[in-house]
């Protein structure tokens, strides 16, 4: 472990030059400061003292909608003596937590060092930590078994990139492995990759992907408006995109809108820093648009035939879940470009047929079904998604189907909170925690 500490402490003090700049020219690595040096915020204090704790930790997005629904089972089957606190480790993901779980109180996650994270133990004294997939923090971990606060990993992933590092480095992994008391799988083979990397097989149970239990509610403010704007315009959702693909959706546009003129594109950028720089990609190709920020707060009327051939912006956090629910087609970013795709399940809960690009290793499980069961069109290279949306636009009756067959694997696979919630109580009654 204090190898560990000096190589995390080694890597902080080469990479400060890095980070100093990157903190200078952008909000999102000064978010949360503080709190990561270990200074508990005051409001965390407050919202713990008095009450019993179990901490989930959940890095960004999509770790915080698969925790959404846990959380508020947890909250009820606990009671009012108990509180759920939520740490996150991207602004992104601390933006959207605060939007999806506001009965809970949000903060970002220690820096991995022992004083800090003995500072945040001592506030929280939780009777439970819930680590969120693979966010296996040694000190954090370490630290936790040594106060007999037990740890679960909930929702637990290996994926198919992770995987080869891990099995090098599971003689070192081992014994942080052996002090986690559950790991709650998605699927058989990342409870067979846990277990191959060190996880003990006993702890090791498979209780279904908490994503498939992501549903949203209905129709938020952003999608209303964006739907009341859309008359018979039919909008294709291009989510959680990455540079070079924006690009890529640019130049198709004018060939996909002649073919399809009732249709608009929106464009929702992975990162909040690149809205602008997507902005000025927008303008650059001379097509109408709207920044969807902008929309909701638009004292002019925008009329229905304004939004044929346009493309709008989704520039805020947290609405793009709701988003699918009006598409007509969607795509999912990050998998043009070789970066393991996104969860396709946001948009086939609704029965939006869905287009993703050939890297999808991080979601290949969910992929796998879903093309399994002829619910998903895959693209082997790029150049192939201009025919893609077009032909799933034109041809209604195929995009249709799709899109269902795609809803029904979402539907089948349905449980894994429940299943989830049953673990972590059982759990909580076996263990007593008694912190030093």
């Amino acid at each position: 472990m204090t190898a560990y500490s000096l190589l995390l402490l080694a890597t902080l003090v080469l990479g400060a030059p890095y980070w100093l700049v990157r903190m200078a020219t952008s909000g999102r690595y000064r978010a949360g400061l503080a709190g990561r040096l270990g200074r508990v915020p005051v409001g965390l204090r407050a919202a713990v003292s008095g009450r019993e704790v179990v901490w989930v930790h959940a890095v960004s997005v999509g770790e915080v909608l698969a925790a959404t629904r846990l959380v508020a089972e947890l909250k009820s089957r606990l009671g009012d003596g108990w509180v759920g606190v939520v740490s996150t480790t991207t602004e992104t993901g601390q933006r959207l937590a605060q939007k999806k779980l506001a009965a809970s109180t949000v903060f970002y996650l220690p820096l991995d060092f022992a004083f800090t994270v003995r500072r945040y133990l001592r506030v929280l004294r939780p009777k439970m930590l819930v680590l969120m997939e693979s966010e296996l923090w040694p000190r954090l971990i370490t630290e936790c078994a040594k106060n007999g606060v037990p740890v679960v990993v909930a929702n637990a992933r290996i994926s198919d990139r992770s995987f080869p590092r891990y099995m090098t480095l599971r003689r070192l992994w081992k014994p942080f492995l052996e002090e986690i008391s559950l790991y709650l799988s998605q699927s058989v083979e990342s409870a067979e990759r846990f277990v191959s990397i060190g996880a003990p097989k006993d702890r090791v149970r498979v209780t279904g992907n908490l994503k498939y239990d992501v549903r949203e509610s209905g129709a938020n403010a952003m999608t209303k408006r964006v739907g009341s704007l859309l008359g018979r315009t039919r909008l294709i959702v291009a989510g959680s995109t990455l540079a070079g693909e924006e690009e890529l959706l640019l130049a198709a546009w004018p060939a996909i809108h002649k073919t399809v003129p009732e249709a608009a594109l929106l464009i929702a950028p992975r990162h909040p820093d690149r809205f602008d720089e997507v902005l000025g990609l927008i303008r650059g190709s001379g097509v109408p648009f709207f920044r969807c920020s902008e929309l909701v707060t638009a004292t002019e009327p925008v009329t229905a035939e304004l939004a044929r051939g346009t493309i709008l912006l989704l520039d805020t956090i947290g609405d793009l879940a709701s988003m699918y629910g009006i598409a007509a087609t969607a795509f999912l970013g990050g998998s043009v470009v070789p970066k393991g795709g996104h969860n396709p399940l946001e948009a086939a809960q609704f029965g939006v047929p869905v287009v993703i690009g050939p890297s999808y290793e991080n979601f290949r499980e969910v992929v796998d079904r879903m093309r399994a069961a002829d619910g998903i069109l895959i693209l082997e290279s790029p150049g192939e998604l201009e025919p893609a949306l077009v032909g799933l636009m034109t041809n209604r009756e195929r995009a249709t189907a799709i899109g269902e067959r795609g809803r029904k694997v979402f539907e089948a696979q349905a449980g894994a909170t429940t299943r989830t919630v049953q673990a972590l109580m059982a759990l909580l009654q076996e263990r007593p925690v008694t912190q030093r």
